[in-house]
């Protein structure tokens, strides 16, 4: 059976397509790009907080390569990692009016408060990077382990709950690196510890969203995500 395609769950026959290696280039083409152009633009204005989240983002596109690599990941979800990444890259590097953030804030996209007093961008981004994370642990879960009759598992709420911890947990680590980066660099843009606790929260919805996707499509179609 070609590698593209990863079993599902139950005796339907129902397949998930694995994304092939043109479509991966695809993603990775796209996400190079921007991240060279996110570089000139931090070594021209000296920007070395963010400096660090390039590594970062770096990092974590070697890990889902990886991950890719020993379980087989959708198209789909490296679309997703490749936008998460353009929207960190935008949230740190381009500017905003100063009608769109508080007086206390940077002006750029990061801080933008789309419903001021309750929703910004950067707390978006949170919450969509912990859905992502969610969502890669159940398909490399999903591609690696096996009921035990021998049959792909299903998405139950034990599954799903191991996934969505692992998501928030992904999203908790970004949290020491953001206080460790406002060690190193004083003037970093990370935020106080309310700004940490809300997006811990955008992390928990990210996440719940993320699964109640992932079993929702499966009891529709019965098929993985």
């Amino acid at each position: 059976m070609p590698r593209i395609w990863a079993a599902l769950r139950g005796s339907e026959g129902v397949m998930r397509r694995v994304a092939t290696r043109k479509e991966l280039n695809r993603v990775l083409v796209f996400s190079g790009s921007y991240l060279a152009i996110s570089s000139i633009s931090i070594l021209r204005t000296q920007n070395y907080e963010f400096l660090l989240y390039l590594l970062v983002m770096t990092a974590i596109i070697i890990a889902v390569l990886g991950v890719h690599r020993r379980a087989g990941l959708s198209e789909n979800l490296l679309w997703g990692f490749g936008l998460w990444g353009l929207f960190h890259m935008v949230g740190g590097l381009c500017s905003i009016p100063d009608s769109w953030h508080t007086a206390d804030t940077t002006g750029v996209v990061y801080n933008w408060r789309i419903i001021p007093g309750y929703l910004k961008y950067d707390q978006l981004v949170h919450g969509y990077g912990s859905g992502l994370t969610t969502w890669l642990c159940w398909q490399a879960l999903a591609a690696r382990t096996k009921s035990n009759d021998g049959s792909p598992i299903a998405p139950t709420l034990g599954m799903l709950s191991l996934c969505a911890t692992a998501g928030m947990g992904f999203g908790a680590l970004n949290e020491v690196i953001e206080f460790f980066a406002s060690i190193l660099i004083p003037t970093t843009n990370v935020g106080d510890y309310e700004n940490t606790g809300w997006d811990l929260v955008a992390n928990l919805v990210g996440a719940t969203i993320a699964v109640l996707c992932i079993r929702s499509k499966w009891a529709y179609y019965k098929v993985d995500s």
